[in-house]
């Protein structure tokens, strides 16, 4: 995607050094935004494979309220393991494990899993239960019903919880918006990973916007994805210039089952991305 190449290329001439939270150092610059229109091909990397599979479950992990990584262990999806882990660390539970073995011990223990798989109120306990408001549900009710409201909003920062978190909301704001019979949905992204995580980020929005369409009865519109602190790790710069060094590809199409009318109904399996022929994965440290 040319869109995410330029915003790459952009963030490595005009970015600023600067620490972070995480003592490993970025390059950071704050405000920038892209677009892509969803009609034309769904908005998947392909300078380098980008893991499907966790993008779907994580979504549906998400609309379904759960803030505990056993159903994304279960289908061995990691991307939630280390926050978990490293409050794991810190119990009298803790004695040595590393965390292959303690997401063996999540996947294995149901009792474990209660004990030690919760993130506390993350994205899905607030998309579903925000102060007792089901947001995901009033968003539908207001696409179906009031189409030209601009209060088609999810909110996962809720500043009564954000302590409360295993990682306060990355992806915090996003709105939906309707105009001509097509869905748009524009994210406010806080704290923007350009190499590990915005890609998931995209795409993941991406599709819950063309999940929404789906079951409210709209076409394809645009993604926009508004970044704050957009930053490229410095541990990730050499993958980010050998992304930079590759051709872009033909984005690929995603086909969804078209007998899924409710938002809560979506499985792993109604999904099939065709088409994908991405450059070779290329490897990145998370940083915790």
């Amino acid at each position: 995607m040319k869109q995410y190449l330029d915003m790459c290329r952009f963030i490595l001439e005009n970015g600023t050094y600067k620490a972070d939270r995480t003592n490993t150092g970025t390059i950071s610059y704050f405000g920038y935004q892209t677009r892509y229109d969803l009609s034309k091909g769904f908005p998947l990397l392909t300078t380098k494979r980008v893991h499907l599979k966790s993008i779907i479950h994580e979504l549906l992990w998400f609309i379904s309220g759960d803030t505990n990584i056993k159903y994304l262990v279960d289908n061995d999806v990691k991307i939630w393991n280390e926050w978990a882990y490293e409050n794991f660390k810190k119990t009298d539970d803790y004695h040595g494990e590393d965390i292959i073995e303690f997401a063996k011990m999540i996947k294995e223990s149901d009792e474990f899993a209660k004990k030690h798989g919760n993130l506390g109120p993350v994205y899905g306990k607030q998309w579903r239960d925000f102060l007792g408001v089901d947001q995901v549900s009033k968003l539908v009710e207001s696409l179906k019903n009031n189409p030209d409201s601009r209060r088609h909003i999810i909110t996962a920062w809720n500043p009564s919880e954000v302590d409360s978190m295993a990682l306060p909301p990355c992806h915090s704001f996003v709105q939906f918006y309707v105009v001509n019979n097509k869905l748009s949905c524009q994210l406010y992204q806080r704290s923007a990973d350009i190499f590990l995580g915005v890609p998931f980020n995209i795409a993941s929005y991406s599709l819950f916007t063309m999940m929404l369409a789906q079951v409210c009865g709209y076409e394809l519109g645009d993604f926009v994805h508004t970044m704050g602190d957009a930053h490229i790790y410095s541990n990730h710069i050499e993958q980010i210039k050998l992304q930079l060094s590759r051709d872009v590809r033909e984005l690929p199409q995603m086909k969804i089952n078209p007998n899924v009318k409710s938002i809560f109904d979506f499985k792993y399996e109604d999904f099939e991305l065709v088409n994908y022929n991405p450059h070779k994965g290329i490897k990145g440290a998370v940083a915790v």
